[in-house]
């Protein structure tokens, strides 16, 4: 069957792009950059290996100055130094046709002194996070955040000059820009912070920098994404209304789509157990006409082709296109029985899953058994692929 609606093309009306189909490859964590920041030969290998499929394939996330760097591993967009690797990388991602979206971000306090090489996290206050070995970050500045905020449009200009087809800003996974939106983690009492409204304004002007570097830099059609997380389970945190709220203003502003972040493509809410409704479901009617991305346990093709049923625009793929590169064309070309669903550490050189990438999934993995050895009975490879469900599951 090669007749399925994420197969069909879609039009970006705003900006006149047209993607091949419906299928993303979400942002997913694989720490095989430089230390500092550079595209290194193994990632580009692995871009390389998993592009081609899908319509639209986005990195994996890349801070736009080094006070947002979250973690070790990870691509920097925070100079012009960085543009002749992002090139390259932009290349690698431009398959067959597929468009090759950058996420851009700041971790804010979801980094550590460690990784910021002495210097304390950043945040829109002073609040600790809720996770395990968190650090009190500090409160940036009014002079910070307005650098902070040129800085993502800096880095809209070299992605704009590396050739990639767009960039998406990542308000998303509570890292800087959803710490702003946040009740929990912005406690500020002057213009970026108190009402829901004022907590929008952070995000708001990083998506007007964004489209102002677009306008000035960009000499093509080049699309602006947004990533939200609809919830948080912290108390006070970002609920279901507030989100809907944030929303209702996105599609007033010139982004092209917003990208949804859940482990589940059809969860409910985390804090009100009376909705019956999917959330995403929800967001999609509040949207109208602009595109959504959806992702989250999203892993046959029925499984995509139901998020298409239900009028949502496209399928983001994650755990699943490390798995199997070749998801897309295997569906094309009507070869569905031999799509792969598990990956055992045998398959790792193949699939371009190397170095520290194979290592930060093996880190996940690791909860009693011997790793230094590949898992060699069925019960040890299912619970490595149950172990990409978790960390995939929401793409980050």
């Amino acid at each position: 069957m090669t007749d399925y609606k994420f197969l069909e093309p879609y039009t970006f009306e705003k900006k006149g792009i047209t993607v091949k189909n419906r299928v993303v490859i979400p942002p997913m964590t694989e720490e095989m950059s430089f230390s500092n920041g550079e595209v290194t030969a193994d990632e580009l290998r692995y871009y390389q290996i998993h592009s081609g499929g899908a319509g639209l394939f986005i990195t994996a996330t890349s801070n736009v100055n080094d006070l947002g760097k979250g973690f070790e591993g990870e691509l920097s967009v925070a100079s012009d130094k960085f543009i002749p690797g992002l090139t390259k990388l932009a290349s690698a991602m431009h398959q067959n046709g597929t468009k090759a979206i950058l996420q851009i971000f700041s971790a804010g306090r979801m980094s550590s002194t460690a990784i910021l090489r002495g210097q304390q996290p950043v945040s829109a206050s002073a609040v600790k996070a809720t996770r395990n070995n968190s650090e009190t970050p500090r409160e940036l500045s009014e002079a910070e955040i307005e650098q902070t905020i040129k800085d993502f449009g800096q880095a809209t200009r070299r992605a704009i000059e590396a050739g990639f087809d767009g960039v998406e800003i990542h308000g998303a996974n509570t890292y800087l820009i959803q710490q702003f939106f946040s009740p929990h983690s912005n406690c500020r009492t002057d213009k970026w912070g108190g009402s829901v409204e004022k907590r929008m304004a952070f995000p708001l002007a990083v998506i007007d920098e964004v489209q102002d570097a677009i306008d000035k830099y960009a000499d093509r059609p080049f699309l602006m994404g947004y990533r939200s997380s609809p919830e948080e389970i912290e108390t006070p945190g970002i609920r279901f209304d507030d989100t809907l709220k944030l929303i209702d203003v996105l599609k007033t502003k010139s982004i092209d789509y917003l990208h949804v972040s859940m482990g589940s493509v059809w969860r409910k809410s985390l804090n009100d157990k009376t909705v019956e409704t999917p959330l995403n479901v929800t967001i999609k009617q509040h949207l109208g006409d602009l595109p959504l991305i959806v992702v989250g346990d999203i892993q046959t093709p029925k499984d995509a082709e139901k998020v298409l049923d239900e009028g949502i625009d496209f399928a983001a793929i994650g755990r699943e296109s490390l798995r199997e590169p070749h998801w897309v064309q295997k569906v094309m070309a009507g070869d569905e029985k031999e799509i792969r669903y598990t990956i055992s550490p045998a398959d790792r050189e193949e699939l371009g899953l190397m170095g520290t990438f194979w290592d930060f999934l093996m880190g996940s993995f690791h909860d009693g058994l011997q790793l230094s050895s590949e898992p060699h009975t069925v019960n040890d490879r299912q619970k490595f692929n149950n172990t990409l469900d978790h960390i995939f599951g929401g793409g980050k």
